[in-house]
């Protein structure tokens, strides 16, 4: 890049493209959300039939794109950003080396050179004639040295001065075609393809060019305070705060992943990181599914004549090894990710609320990450956050997610007119079976510091300026109640409360002895049971195996907790709808303590 081009480039113009780029951001996040709670939710709500589906399809493909466009222009607006901002420091370093040069006494020309003016060295009897030196970008020890030299030796005393100039121009000129060069071909790769499909290629691209935005945004990116490392949920929402709203798109954008998971965090912010997150790693999956080749026929006749009458073929068997593991963790992945589409599209059914994804990861931890709220709880005044046991995971969360549904149902229609939040929380490594890895105490002690955390960052998005928060309980069912246990029990005594309510159900234990020890006070303690086999295997199996401290469970009256009348017929039918059960620990989230009803 030549001087006159840098003298005359204003990085405020692409500052405020980068500006537009943003509010196209905004606009299409607005028209998304429009899309889906306002529109499409009330098409659920009140219409039914051929008609309405198509029209429900035609909203889903239009909100994918809307959702598109939002990713894209916040990566779009990040590169402008970085671009402008290594231009502007280009630029404010080749103003500085020519008003240097021009106050002494040197003069800077259209191609960079600097000229210098006649002058003698002291105890010199004539001036030494000027001239004029052209300056090499990206000096080096040695260089520097060579030029020091060159003007102690040089008869004119504007000599030295004028090759630092010089050089200091070429350097600023360098920076600049730098820059240049490697944000063009960033921004080209930009560009959207000229349909108006995104499919799975397009999201994976998203990827691909947020990698590439991210490497070549280091300058202007490390402008930008980045959160503290191992932050509290109280550090990480400050950090955020003090954001400008133009830091906090452009972090965003590059780095959802972080920001998607990271306790403290305004729910809505959380959940447009999530979103982008789930819909690349979708296509993602998707591609790396369709690029499987087809299972071949696993049997062909017995050609010896022998027994058995069928074989199983060659081709399959190469076929299973290589790709029917892989095969199937991608379909799990699939599997989860379309239950949390599902629930999107399920918002305004029988007055179901906005869904936030406030985690998502297809292999976090193993089992994979979901944590999904029904309903806003930054807002809510009663939230309840629902922990599940055994065997959860990324591939069977529909069925939790329903269960987390049905406890919102009940909970919303117990409050009369207040607001209902309650949240699935799936971000711990669930044990897979119930024998060996339930009857083991180490998955709660791993998942129940991280519940622990997001409670945490759950209490500081929630509060008020008057220090006022929303309604919380925890709910575990199962092993969930054990890392609930844990949870309770984490952190120190003096951290704000963040849980009023406890419920444990069909608990196999809570590693304590007594309701008192989880810091609500026992009469906040809730615990139900059933009569059925299974759920008395589990409770009691429990309690031998020590994942209650000294043989105690909550079901007990030792316990010190108030025992919930159930109807359940089994351990897995506490969540079912119209039930007892389900609406006791409704009554709970919603603070109507006088209608729980008690063994």
């Amino acid at each position: 890049m030549d001087l006159a081009t840098l003298k005359a480039l204003k990085p405020s113009e692409f500052e405020n493209a980068a500006d537009a780029y943003r509010a196209t951001d905004q606009m299409a996040n607005a028209a998304k959300d429009t899309v889906d709670n306002r529109i499409a939710a009330g098409i659920r709500n009140q219409l039914a039939g051929a008609t309405a589906d198509a029209a429900l399809r035609e909203l889903a493909a239009l909100s994918k794109n809307f959702q598109y466009i939002q990713t894209e222009c916040g990566l779009v607006t990040t590169a402008l950003n970085g671009f402008a901002f290594e231009m502007a420091v280009a630029k404010r370093k080749l103003e500085a080396a020519i008003e240097d040069a021009e106050a002494d006494r040197c003069t800077v020309h259209a191609d960079g050179s600097v000229g210098f003016p006649a002058g003698r060295k002291p105890g010199e009897e004539k001036d030494a004639a000027g001239g004029t030196v052209t300056g090499s970008a990206g000096g080096s020890p040695t260089s520097d040295a060579l030029d020091r030299q060159a003007a102690s030796i040089h008869p004119n005393p504007y000599y030295g001065a004028a090759i630092a100039y010089a050089d200091r121009i070429a350097d600023a000129l360098q920076e600049a075609t730098d820059a240049d060069a490697k944000w063009a071909p960033k921004l080209r790769a930009l560009r959207a393809d000229d349909d108006l499909v995104v499919s799975n290629r397009d999201w994976v691209d998203v990827r691909s060019d947020r990698g590439g935005v991210l490497k070549a945004a280091d300058p202007y990116l490390d402008s930008i305070k980045p959160p503290p490392k191992e932050a509290t949920p109280e550090e990480s929402a400050e950090w955020w705060k003090n954001l400008t709203p133009e830091q906090r798109a452009d972090y965003l954008a590059v780095h959802p992943n972080a920001i998607g998971s990271m306790n403290g965090l305004p729910s809505d912010v959380r959940d447009d990181a999530n979103r982008m997150v789930l819909a690349e790693t979708t296509a993602r999956y998707q591609l790396d599914l369709n690029a499987i080749p087809k299972e071949p026929a696993k049997y062909a006749p017995n050609t010896n004549g022998n027994y058995p009458a069928v074989v199983i073929t060659p081709q399959w068997q190469q076929w299973h090894d290589k790709y029917a593991d892989k095969k199937a963790r991608i379909e799990g992945v699939l599997k989860g990710s379309q239950a949390i589409q599902d629930r999107f599209d399920r918002t305004g059914q029988r007055g179901l609320p906005e869904a936030y994804l406030l985690g998502f990861d297809p292999t976090g931890l193993g089992d994979g990450k979901v944590i999904l709220a029904n309903g806003n709880p930054d807002t809510a005044d009663h939230v309840g956050v629902w922990v599940p046991g055994t065997k959860a995971g990324l591939e069977s969360v529909r069925g939790d997610l329903g269960r987390a549904e049905r406890l919102w149902t009940e909970s919303q229609h117990l409050a009369h007119g207040q607001n209902v939040s309650t949240i699935l929380w799936l971000d711990y490594n669930a044990p897979d079976n119930v024998v060996p890895q339930a009857t083991r105490g180490q998955y709660a002690e791993e998942g129940g510091p991280r519940l622990h955390d997001f409670l945490e960052g759950n209490r500081v998005a929630q509060q008020a300026d008057d220090g006022t928060r929303s309604h919380t309980t925890v709910v575990g069912h199962s092993y969930g109640s054990t890392v609930v246990g844990v949870s309770a029990q984490s952190g120190s005594w003096d951290d704000v409360k963040a849980t009023d309510d406890y419920v444990f159900v069909g608990s196999p234990g809570v590693q304590a002895d007594h309701a008192a020890d989880l810091g609500t006070g026992a009469d906040h303690v809730w615990a139900m049971g059933s009569d059925s086999w299974d759920d008395q295997l589990v409770r009691q199996g429990g309690r031998v195996l020590g994942l209650g401290d000294n043989g105690s469970i909550p079901t007990d009256e030792s316990f010190g907790g108030k025992i919930m009348a159930s109807d359940a017929g089994g351990h897995t039918e506490f969540y079912d709808e119209d039930s007892q059960s389900l609406r006791n620990q409704a009554a709970v989230i919603a603070g109507k303590y006088g209608q729980v009803e008690l063994e």
